[in-house]
């Protein structure tokens, strides 16, 4: 009878733990700006605004605006505006010389034919950062989370001469998020992580409960997690990046 008691009393006592602990956490929860949000409410909120027919609105420049302006040299318009003989008969990155032409209905400053040198590439071999390419913001990263790709269509910039098509699709890697914080995970595995709550709140939630029955593999488990946050390893369970 004596063991009896003594195992209810040590069992009332876990439930209380694990009652503490619960309320502890959704209060710090709370205070950190609560669950993560949708990740489809920003594109929601884009998609919402109210469209307008008024072309002064519109920030960007048509193609007629960036080819007729009187006060800029034809060498210097952009590529889109011009009719250059280019040439595949060259070495991959190397600086040529290239015959180039203003087109007939572009409005330019000087002498119409020119020389312009460019880069022997194609356009979508380019750096990154000379092209923009269009956004997914619903790719999901499956198998291996770190390697997922969709299939971008892409414009290169209309500064530069390249060779083949100017607009391109090329693979893009997945670039999302779901809401997660990075400050809100490090917060949570230094404060809870022993009780798993770090893990539960990536997504990892069979993790987390065997943080939480192993109270934090001993301690042991929870310093791990602590250092694979800290230093970015350890990511949202759906394969996206912190904000």
């Amino acid at each position: 009878m004596l063991y009896h008691h003594r195992l209810a009393t040590n069992l009332d006592t876990m439930n209380n733990i694990y009652r503490r602990v619960a309320v502890y956490w959704i209060m710090v929860m709370i205070a950190l700006g609560g669950w993560p949000t949708v990740m489809t409410v920003e594109v929601v909120t884009v998609a919402s605004q109210p469209q307008t027919d008024d072309s002064a609105t519109n920030s960007t420049p048509t193609v007629e605006e960036m080819c007729s302006n009187p006060s800029i040299q034809c060498s210097q318009m952009p590529a889109m505006c011009l009719q250059c003989n280019m040439t595949n008969n060259c070495f991959y990155g190397e600086e040529i010389d290239v015959n180039c032409t203003s087109l007939p209905e572009v409005n330019c400053k000087g002498d119409n034919h020119f020389v312009r040198s460019m880069k022997c590439s194609y356009c979508y071999q380019f750096p990154s950062s000379n092209y923009t390419c269009s956004s997914n913001f619903s790719c999901r990263t499956v198998g291996n989370k770190g390697s997922s790709t969709y299939i971008a269509t892409c414009t290169i910039n209309s500064s530069i001469l390249c060779l083949g098509n100017r607009i391109f699709e090329k693979n893009v890697k997945c670039n999302w998020t779901s809401g997660h914080h990075w400050s809100t995970a490090i917060i949570l595995s230094v404060t809870l992580g022993g009780f798993g709550a770090d893990r539960f709140y990536l997504g990892y939630w069979r993790e987390g409960l065997g943080k939480l029955f192993s109270l934090g593999g001993i301690g042991v488990w929870t310093l791990v997690d602590v250092v694979l946050i800290a230093i970015g390893y350890l990511k949202p369970e759906d394969g996206s990046l912190y904000l």
